[in-house]
């Protein structure tokens, strides 16, 4: 499976939703593939804002490596689950994704709150950072076990 995590400058939070569930893949040896990006191409080429790359590290993940990219169409063909942080990049991925692949397009809390359609607030100019690290920490949890459970399904 490939899943892409979506916010809006791909600095703050999906970059750490991208590594966080890069490493809980990694620990349970499942063949995903985890990308990030962001509906904005302000921060296009940058590393992951500091304090994103802080709190993964405190964490034991490495996100450092990451470079911020913009969303581009083709990725609605690339990935199976296209995951936004809020309302307003989920209404901007469904606003231009083509109807065949409006059903790969979600809210990554809904994964752990199904249907609510919660967001994972900015931390960039609030902080935050540790609240939307424990937010999607608890949203990849959520994500793995539903997908797991729904591929040991005859």
């Amino acid at each position: 499976m490939k899943i892409l995590m979506v916010c809006l400058g791909n600095i703050c939070r999906s970059p750490l939703a991208q590594g966080i569930l890069e490493s809980k893949i990694s620990q349970k040896n499942l063949n995903w593939e985890v990308d990030s990006s962001g509906t904005s191409a302000w921060h296009e080429g940058e590393q992951p804002d500091s304090r994103s790359i802080e709190i993964a590290r405190e964490n034991q993940i490495k996100i450092s490596h990451q470079r911020a990219r913009q969303f581009k169409l083709k990725d609605f063909e690339q990935f199976d689950l296209i995951l936004a942080m809020d309302t307003e990049n989920y209404n901007y991925l469904i606003q231009i994704a083509p109807n065949q692949y409006l059903q790969k397009v979600n809210m990554i809390m809904n994964f752990l709150y199904p249907g609510e359609n919660q967001v994972v607030p900015d931390p960039y100019y609030n902080g935050g950072f540790q609240f939307v690290y424990d937010l999607l920490d608890k949203a990849c949890d959520a994500l793995i076990a539903e997908y797991i459970t729904e591929t040991k399904v005859p």
